[in-house]
């Protein structure tokens, strides 16, 4: 996240961070609703790597054992509420630590 930081600058950090808070939301959501085989993977390996962006690494980790799985057609066996819920958590700690940082 620090070099994300020192890449963008202060002024566009917050901004960018949001952006992909709100990219991986979009995709997280559509998880919740209904899970998708066919894409299954290649949104797992999205995640996977805006988790990495965001410094998520409990997400990241998950994301990636779920894309392995799904490229070996064991996509149904894939625990998306373990998933699902470290983005939550993930995303909250976060916010919550961008606020403070925001605020200081």
């Amino acid at each position: 996240m620090a070099s994300l930081k020192a890449e963008t600058g202060d002024e566009d950090f917050e901004e960018i961070v949001l952006l992909f808070i709100e990219e991986v939301s979009e995709i997280t959501d559509r998880l919740r609703e209904n899970i998708n085989l066919c894409s299954l993977e290649e949104d797992l390996h999205c995640l996977k790597g805006s988790a990495i962006n965001l410094g998520f690494a409990e997400f990241s980790d998950l994301c990636s054992i779920g894309e392995s799985m799904s490229a070996k057609g064991k996509g149904t066996a894939v625990d998306m509420a373990e998933i699902l819920a470290s983005f939550d958590r993930s995303k909250q700690a976060f916010l919550a630590g961008l606020q403070k940082g925001i605020a200081a």
